[in-house]
């Protein structure tokens, strides 16, 4: 398919009707006002948590099964690479389909999957081997789940408060990062990991019944696109012909190969350096979690997103998390992971804002696809990456490379776009205060 023909099946992307300029305090959680999202919300509070006690106690699981840190990046791969392989057909599924029922589906299979997780745990029959397997097909489930999550909230919300629903969405799966590891880490050290993965079975329970709760007649739905040859390309197409789309992509994959294997350094970290064990564990991944929540509610505020600003987010997450591995004790490590945990949500959520409202509602699957693909796939390939940097040279090496990677990333598409669009970095004095701004450089 041509350029020529990408443009006439998707012309450029209108303005939409989004709310701009300054609100109040009282107006940053607008998109609440929505029956249908406030319901859905509500659920998917108790979703995340859920999905984060899965992971943590899956990962910590493992770790005492295996006794290798090697294997919980395999744990990493395993769940997140069916989305490298096939994240892009889930696109086309998401754009052909209703979403709502694809949530429903998703769900209940996910659902399953922890139930299985569960009685496997509680009987203590459970093997490594069980682990990888279930973690597999819950990946292959999140190829459909996670672009689909993305683009129902546009027909939850509508155009108009599209930002701000996006930044609470990100804020909740947040919240449940910070109230999931916490409960996984006291489960697992009281009664083991099979109960951890029984709650969340509930939680997929929760989401089905609520989605299908929800009113049909208030969703603003999208036309489905009917199947014809050549979509995949068309995706493709579109988003390299879209700058903001793609350096924003791009800069995802890095972070997510490097930055966001998090849990594979932060186990060593517990296991092995400062020795806090699964409490350790869970109360460090709490950390970065209520960091990303404080950034999630900061990204309300928000009133545009730029290209800059998703670089400029990259760059500081990056060198937050280099700065990580140099500290010196377990508190230091903890304020640290706090701070990049805000960076990490206000890097997230500006990325995701630009990606979606920069791309056509007809194509908005395809592209999300790619995007969920390049930010989970990319942790299928940097888990076991990380797995074996961490084994073979400490965890302290692996969280300095996991940050440096990124922010030096960050720096030099920064230096690109700025030569390409003639920038310039302007500082002046307002007073006594310096004033930073970025300006075109004079001709």
């Amino acid at each position: 398919m041509t350029a020529a023909s990408t443009t006439s099946a998707f012309p450029p992307t209108e303005p939409m009707p989004v709310i701009t300029g300054r609100t109040p305090w009282s107006q940053s959680f607008s998109s609440l006002r929505v029956p249908n999202f406030r319901l859905f919300t509500i659920s998917n509070i108790l979703a995340m948590s859920g999905t984060w006690m899965q992971r943590i106690a899956q990962d910590w699981l493992v770790l005492t099964l295996s006794h290798s840190v090697t294997a919980v990046g395999i744990t990493v791969a395993m769940q997140f690479t069916p989305m490298l392989v096939f994240g892009l057909y889930g696109g086309l599924i998401v754009d052909r389909y209703s979403k709502r029922m694809l949530l429903m589906l998703t769900q209940g299979t996910a659902g399953v999957l922890a139930a299985l997780l569960a009685v496997l745990a509680l009987t203590h029959t459970i093997e490594v081997w069980h682990v990888w397997a279930i973690a597999f097909v819950v990946g292959l489930v999140t190829v459909v789940d996670n672009p689909t999550r993305q683009v129902f909230v546009n027909e939850l919300v509508g155009p108009r408060n599209l930002r701000n629903a996006i930044s609470i969405n990100s804020s909740v799966f947040q919240l449940g990062g910070l109230i999931g590891p916490a409960i996984a880490g006291i489960l697992l050290t009281a009664v083991g990991a099979g109960w951890a993965f029984a709650i969340n079975a509930v939680t997929c329970l929760v989401t089905v019944l609520t989605l299908g709760a929800l009113k049909k007649s208030k969703l603003v739905r999208s036309t489905p696109v009917p199947r014809q040859k050549g979509q995949l390309k068309q995706g493709l197409a579109y988003v390299v012909r879209k700058p903001a789309i793609l350096w924003s992509i791009v800069m995802v994959g890095i972070l997510s190969v490097f930055a966001l294997t998090m849990p594979v350094i932060l186990a060593a970290f517990a296991n092995d350096t400062f020795k806090v064990g699964a409490a350790g564990y869970g109360l460090f991944n709490t950390l970065i979690a209520a960091g990303a929540l404080t950034g999630g509610l900061l990204s309300t505020r928000r009133t545009g997103v730029r290209l800059r600003t998703v670089i400029l987010m990259a760059g500081l997450w990056g060198l937050l998390q280099a700065i990580g591995a140099v500290m010196p004790n377990e508190f230091a490590l903890g304020i640290t992971l706090v701070a990049l945990g805000v960076a990490n949500l206000l890097f997230i959520t500006a990325a995701n804002s630009l990606v979606q409202m920069s791309s056509n509602i007809g194509i908005r699957g395809r592209v999300m696809s790619l995007y969920v693909l390049v930010l989970l796939g990319g942790q299928a390939i940097g888990g076991p990456i990380m797995g074996w940097i961490v084994s073979t040279w400490g965890p302290n090496v692996g969280m300095a490379i996991s940050g440096i990677v990124p922010a030096l990333a960050a720096l030099v598409i920064g230096i690109h776009l700025a030569r390409r669009h003639e920038l310039r970095l302007s500082v002046r004095l307002d007073g006594r205060t310096p004033r930073v701004s970025i300006v075109r450089a004079a001709a």
